[in-house]
């Protein structure tokens, strides 16, 4: 559905976006991870069609992106980092005028939706002026999907909102991908990435890696395990190291360790103990949070 190939993006002197490639399917959440002047929003901002890329080139559903394909923007839906609302007009007229921009058929019905899919039909009239931040973000969110886009663009998407409006568009982002739209993400929320991202991509100008978190994760950690016992566990390091257990961490109750890639060691080891002796109250994946993995990324990386 969308696709960037060698994607490089220069202000005069300086390199925004390096060399940028992915190709990403209809149905698929993707994450754009970096610290700031990574170039995610540049990159967000060619995806959109917004900007010409210096080098390299955007498809959106087979077809060649570019300043002038009004008909290919209208396939997707950007929200920016900064909700753009017109602050004199009413929430109503911010929606039906971006529906007739983008031509809407029975905008009135569509701007309805909106208003009750975001739950700010109560503020429909009143003026964008006068609405704290996190109501701009969630008119700005349904201005952009007002157009039922294939292709959606997410800045910062749950910037400004409370836990449950935060919560509200985390399900709506999962909703997106049911329905097989393709939704980029730049964001800077960890967690929420966690929650709903199938694939992520570390960018620094260039990209560093890109994966889904579970093999991120394996590839920079590895496989680990945490095991709490009922007895205290450094009797039983021994018996875990000749089980195939590896880089044992031992703290009170329970043994954290590697596995090295060895899928058939969390039985044998777990059989191990029991036979050891040992009372087994639970074995559970010990896996790095995505900041870990985020952060070791990109520290590692030259700069």
């Amino acid at each position: 559905m969308l696709t960037a190939s060698h994607l490089t993006r220069r202000f005069d002197a300086r390199v925004a976006v390096d060399d940028l490639s992915f190709e990403l399917p209809a149905g698929e959440i993707f994450a754009l991870l970096g610290p700031n002047g990574a170039g995610k929003t540049t990159t967000l901002r060619m995806l959109a069609g917004l900007i010409a890329p210096s080098a390299g080139t955007v498809h959106v559903a087979g077809e060649l992106m570019s300043i002038d394909a009004s008909h290919l923007r209208g396939r997707i839906g950007f929200l920016t980092e900064a909700p753009g609302l017109w602050d004199r007009l009413t929430v109503y007229d911010n929606l039906m005028t971006y529906a007739r921009l983008q031509g809407v058929t029975a905008e009135r019905q569509a701007v309805r939706t909106a208003l009750d899919l975001f739950g700010i039909a109560d503020r429909a009239h009143d003026r964008a002026a006068q609405l704290s931040k996190g109501l701009k973000q969630r008119v700005a969110l349904a201005r952009t999907l007002i157009h039922n886009p294939p292709v959606v663009l997410l800045d910062e998407p749950t910037a400004g909102l409370d836990p449950e409006s935060a919560h509200e568009t985390r399900a709506l982002i999962l909703r997106l991908r049911s329905e097989q739209r393709t939704v980029v993400i730049s964001t800077h929320n960890l967690d929420e990435v966690d929650r709903v991202a199938d694939r992520v991509a570390v960018l620094r100008t260039r990209l560093i890696a890109v994966g889904t978190p579970a093999a991120l994760r394996a590839r920079l950690f590895g496989t680990r395990l945490t095991i709490s016992l009922a007895a205290p566990a450094a009797q039983y390091e021994r018996t875990v190291q000749a089980a195939g257990g590896r880089h044992l961490r031992i703290e009170g109750h329970t043994i954290s360790l590697a596995l090295d890639g060895d899928a058939a060691a969390t039985p044998r080891i777990v059989r191990a103990l029991v036979e050891a002796g040992a009372d087994v109250l639970s074995v559970v994946p010990d896996e790095p949070t995505l900041e870990e993995v985020y952060l070791r990324l990109v520290r590692e990386e030259p700069r």
